[in-house]
């Protein structure tokens, strides 16, 4: 596909993301075209007709580019290019161009918080002297203690253990996450002129949006002495005076970039990944700044009723006050699967449900098959909602987290940062299973880089393909009809028993959702269902779709 006829199919509809269904690929964990036991484009090429037969509107692509690996690719080697274990540029485009072809977006993950260590400018500051302009495109300060041998600060990174690393000449450099992921500067106008580049770069190979990693962390405030201290930091507010977190001044470079964005027809897009106070979400997803920001509370939420009225209603007034449209997630590629975290009753503990959902819970005590039925239900009602619906690939065959892993085999740094307290990431990147079969059940020619369990077999693609009532019909239909009935971006609640949600959308879409254990009374028959009704009614842990 040409520049000008990729411009042309992207032109069709300029504001095609407010009400999206969006599916994550994790490259790596998706298809395997070589047999090397690592996902790959082209192996995502191979696959274009499945996904457009699931009837997603784009993908998101978790990073393709040259890395060491050290956190899943997100610790980027070089931003303009692509891993040759993933394949090439050229690899991409033929990617791309399938994929419009088919009539999918195509959105790539952009991480401009870190580079890795491996980066050419991260190089090029630790063979350069203290003060140097290399260093400045990075945080470096210097140590505490008579010879700088000791950190700045008493900081831990997000991925346990301390967030300052040393380089021999009494200088430590900012990781707020991996110490292979050094922590730019974005006060240096050197590195904000270089991902407008990469923006641009990408965005003239036909790349229809962006979503952005830690978006809330870019600007910083940190003085060269005298830092808070752990303490003094955990105990701040992050109401954009935080000298890490969520600054105001951070909508300056996003300004920068939509200006870029607009510059294209249509504009790209832009999702940020923001983990901040709910209130200041909206920030990020003015048609000033990025114009659309992920919503995780849902993911976060008990099985319950009033929980998912709550976190709907009230992220649907910031949508709105932000002029954009909200997000829905329940899985991504940082989560435990929510097939699996639904499979615990609900904990009523705030604590307790973010412990299980960052892999800290017993799955032993879990209910497999009430967890799928959750998951579905969940499904069901997060495609009837008014905004962008985020898939993550596999959820369609309802995977459940993979928890048995070897230490040996794992890969995550979380976990090897955390022993005893956190699994690590490794159990939701497990590599797809397509066939029912094989040393890698389809994934590729080869092994796989994560194992997979005996039970994907059964889950996988060609086990569900055409099977009346499987997750993955179930997500092609509901696909199919959403596409069919979605009008407008409201909705309004109705009456409904006790556990029960129900609430219609314009053209006379009705969603009903029997949170309570005791099977409910429809209206009338359903058009679609997340599970077999008993005698007419709709079980427990089950969602309906009606008309009028």
């Amino acid at each position: 596909m040409t520049m000008q006829e990729t411009e042309k199919h992207s032109a069709i509809d300029a504001s095609w993301w407010r009400q999206a269904a969006v599916y994550q690929i994790y490259p790596r964990s998706f298809a395997d075209s070589n047999a090397d036991s690592l996902g790959d484009l082209p192996g995502i090429t191979s696959r274009v007709p499945y996904l457009k037969e699931l009837g997603i509107d784009a993908v998101w692509l978790s990073p393709f580019y040259p890395s060491a690996l050290a956190d899943g690719g997100y610790d980027v080697d070089d931003y303009r290019n692509v891993d040759p274990r993933l394949g090439t540029l050229e690899d991409f485009d033929a990617m791309a161009a399938a994929l419009h072809q088919a009539g999918i977006k195509v959105i790539v993950d952009i991480v401009p918080n870190h580079s890795s260590n491996r980066h050419k400018w991260f190089q090029a500051a630790l063979a350069s002297p203290k003060g140097s302009p290399e260093r400045e495109r990075y945080i470096f300060r210097d140590g505490l203690g008579a010879n700088g041998e000791l950190p700045p600060a008493d900081w831990e990174s997000v991925f346990g253990g301390p967030s300052w690393a040393p380089v021999g000449d009494g200088q430590w450099y900012l990781h707020l996450f991996a110490p292979e992921q050094p922590d730019f500067n974005w006060a240096n106008p050197e590195v904000r002129e270089d991902f407008l580049t990469t923006l641009r770069f990408w965005s003239d190979r036909g790349v229809d949006g962006f979503r952005v990693d830690v978006a809330h962390a870019l600007t910083k405030d940190i003085a060269e002495r005298d830092l808070p201290t752990k303490a003094q930091l955990d105990a701040m507010p992050w109401d954009g005076s935080h000298p890490i977190w969520d600054r105001d001044e951070v909508h300056e470079i996003y300004a920068e970039w939509r200006a870029l964005f607009n510059e294209y027809t249509p504009p790209r897009i832009a999702v940020a990944e923001a983990w901040t106070d709910a209130e200041r979400r909206p920030a990020y997803a003015r048609s000033t700044s990025l114009g659309q920001a992920f919503n995780f509370d849902l993911l976060q939420a008990d099985f319950l009723p009033e929980a998912f009225k709550n976190i709907i209603t009230f992220n649907l007034d910031q949508a709105a006050a932000a002029g954009s449209s909200t997000t829905w997630v329940y899985s991504n590629h940082d989560v435990v699967r929510h097939a699996t975290r639904y499979a615990l009753e609900p904990a009523g503990d705030p604590e307790a449900a973010r412990k299980w959902l960052f892999r800290g819970a017993d799955a032993s005590v879990a209910d497999t098959a009430l967890g799928l039925r959750r998951a579905r239900a969940a499904t069901l009602l997060q495609l009837a909602l008014p905004g962008s619906a985020y898939l993550y690939q596999g959820e369609e065959l309802g995977l459940p987290e993979v928890h048995e892993i070897a230490d040996e085999q794992r890969q995550d740094p979380t976990f090897f940062r955390n022993r005893d307290v956190d699994l690590g990431r490794d159990g939701c990147r497990v590599p797809l299973p397509w066939a029912t079969t094989g040393s890698s059940l389809g994934f590729g020619g080869g092994g796989t880089h994560l194992p997979q369990p005996a039970v994907f077999a059964g889950l996988s693609v060609a086990a569900q393909d055409g099977v009346p009532g499987s997750t993955l019909e179930l997500y092609r239909s509901a696909l199919a009809l959403r596409r069919e009935l979605q009008s407008g971006e409201s909705l309004a609640w109705l009456p409904s028993a006790p556990g029960v949600l129900a609430f219609s959308r314009p053209n006379g879409w009705t969603c009903i959702t029997n949170f309570s254990a005791e099977p409910q009374e429809l209206p009338s028959a359903p058009l679609l269902a997340s599970g077999e009704l008993v005698d007419g009614r709709l079980p427990a842990a089950t969602t309906a779709w009606l008309r009028g």
